[in-house]
C-alpha cells in the first residue's frame, strides 16, 4: 500500500459529521501557537461538543507510525468545495502519522485529532502551500480569497498492516460498486448508441464488448494482435459532434503509436482497434464504461459520455 503524506494537496476531503453541526454553538475559531485557526469537536454518545486543545490528547508521539483514517472536505474562501473524499472518492483517506517537523501546516492540524473527533481548520493559502504542499498556490484559489478551510473527521486509528487490510477491503467494495454501475450504464449507453446509429443511418456491427463499429474503407492487411504496436490516425468527438481530440491536433498530423491490449489507451480502443485490418478506416462508437466512465476526462468529456472515434489503422508492427 502506498501512503502519501501530502494527501491534502493530491486530494485538494466530507465525513459523517455534517458541516452545519461543526459550526453550532460558538462560531469563533481558536488559534494554536503555530497559527492554525481551529474548532475541535468530540463525539460524546453520538452528540458533538466543542473541545479545547487543553482537553485533547497530548500523547501524539504514541501514534507516530500508525495510520489515521479521515473523511475530509476542502473549501475555498468563497465556500466552494474543492474536494470531498466521501462524495468523490467514496472512502476515507489514509494518513500515515509522522513526526512533526513543521508547525502550522496540515500535519500539525491532524495531530490534534483523536479517533472520533471532528475539526474545522482554517489556513492562510500561502502558509499551507508553502509548509505542507510545497508548490505555488493555484491562481484559481487565490481569486477566491486567501483562506482554505478543511473539515475533517477522524474515523479510525490503525497500524500500517491493519490499514493495508482496511484499504484492500475498501478497494474491493469500490470495485463492486463500479462494476454494478458500469453494468447499468452499459444498458443505457446501448440505447443511446442504437438511437444514434438509426438517426444517422449507419451500417454498424456490434462487438461482444459492447462497441459498435462502422467500416468506411476495408483494409487488406492483417488484424493486430495484443502486444503489437499499432499506428492510428484518429478524431474523437462526442455524439453531438463536438471534437475533443485528434491526431491532427495533438500529434502534428502524424498517427499515434501504442502497444495494443496492454492498457495504454482506453479499453474501447484496445478492443476496437483489434477488430480492424491494417489499412482500414472505420468509426468506433464506444460506451462510456469502455471510455472514461463516471469521471469523464477534463473539461471536454463529461461523465458517462459515449464517444465516437473516426480512425484509420495505418500500420501494425
Amino acid at each position: 500500500m502506498r501512503f502519501n503524506s501530502t494527501f491534502l494537496y493530491l486530494a485538494l476531503a466530507s465525513g459523517t459529521l455534517s458541516l452545519a453541526s461543526c459550526e453550532k454553538g460558538n462560531k469563533g475559531f481558536d488559534k494554536t501557537k503555530s497559527g492554525i485557526e481551529y474548532q475541535l469537536f468530540a463525539n460524546e454518545g453520538g452528540k458533538y461538543s466543542r473541545k479545547e486543545i487543553a482537553a485533547t490528547d497530548t500523547a501524539y508521539k504514541s501514534r507516530i507510525g500508525k495510520v489515521l483514517a479521515l473523511n475530509v472536505e476542502y473549501r475555498t474562501a468563497k465556500d466552494s468545495v474543492l474536494f470531498s473524499s466521501r462524495k468523490q472518492q467514496g472512502t476515507p483517506v489514509m494518513v500515515p502519522l509522522q513526526e512533526l517537523t513543521t508547525k502550522g501546516g496540515l500535519e500539525d492540524a491532524i495531530s490534534l485529532l483523536q479517533p472520533g473527533d471532528s475539526g474545522v481548520f482554517r489556513f492562510n493559502l500561502d502558509t499551507i502551500f508553502a509548509k505542507s504542499f510545497r508548490v505555488p498556490v493555484p491562481p484559481f484559489m487565490k481569486k477566491a480569497g486567501n483562506i482554505m478551510t478543511v473539515y475533517a473527521k477522524a474515523t479510525k486509528l490503525m497500524t500500517r498492516d491493519e490499514a493495508m487490510v482496511e484499504q484492500q477491503k475498501m478497494m474491493a467494495v469500490q470495485q463492486q460498486k463500479m462494476m454494478a454501475y458500469a453494468e447499468q450504464q452499459m444498458k443505457k449507453d446501448d440505447v443511446v448508441l442504437q438511437d444514434y446509429i438509426k438517426k444517422n443511418n449507419l451500417k454498424a456491427e456490434k462487438d461482444a464488448s459492447g462497441i459498435y463499429y462502422v467500416i468506411a474503407q476495408q483494409g487488406t492487411g492483417a488484424k493486430p494482435k495484443s502486444g503489437q504496436t499499432v499506428s492510428v490516425q484518429y478524431k474523437g468527438t462526442l455524439l453531438d459532434g463536438k471534437e475533443f481530440d485528434s491526431s491532427a491536433k495533438s500529434n502534428g498530423g502524424k498517427p499515434i503509436e501504442f502497444p495494443l491490449g496492454v492498457g495504454q489507451v482506453i479499453p474501447g480502443w484496445d478492443k476496437g482497434i483489434a477488430l480492424l485490418n491494417k489499412g482500414t478506416k472505420a468509426t468506433l462508437l464506444i460506451p462510456s464504461s469502455l471510455a472514461y466512465g463516471q469521471r469523464g476526462a477534463g473539461a471536454d468529456i463529461p461523465a458517462d459520455a459515449v464517444l465516437r472515434f473516426d480512425v484509420e489503422l495505418v500500420d501494425v508492427k
